[in-house]
């Protein structure tokens, strides 16, 4: 995977769900952790591809899944795929989240606004 220094193992999930998301009343299809400052936001086939811009925009290339089940890690840089260490704090949203989510603000045509 890439160099560890691009990885915090102590830093915490910014929250259960897409921080962006949650501050102006979006939704997701699937969530990202950033794996050097724990910053959550939502994957690239979500409206608002919070997670990757996130990694482009403060330089923190690692990001990893936040689903349940899922432990692989992403290098944006080269869309390499691999594992790297247990982060702190939760590694997934919670089960009972709504995917997409949040269950109450998922649009009913949501699989049209998917990229």
């Amino acid at each position: 995977m890439s160099d560890v220094q691009e990885i915090d193992p102590h830093a915490e999930p910014s929250g259960t769900g897409c921080l962006e998301c949650d501050q102006h009343d979006g939704w997701w299809f699937h969530l990202r952790r950033c794996a050097a400052c724990g910053h959550i936001g939502c994957c690239d086939s979500s409206p608002g591809q919070h997670a990757t811009r996130h990694a482009r925009e403060q330089g923190h290339p690692i990001l990893t899944s936040f689903e349940p089940g899922e432990d692989w890690f992403f290098d944006d840089r080269d869309g390499s795929v691999g594992h790297g260490p247990v982060l702190a704090g939760a590694q997934n949203h919670p089960e009972d989240q709504g995917v997409p989510g949040p269950t109450a603000r998922v649009p009913k045509d949501w699989q049209r606004r998917l990229h």
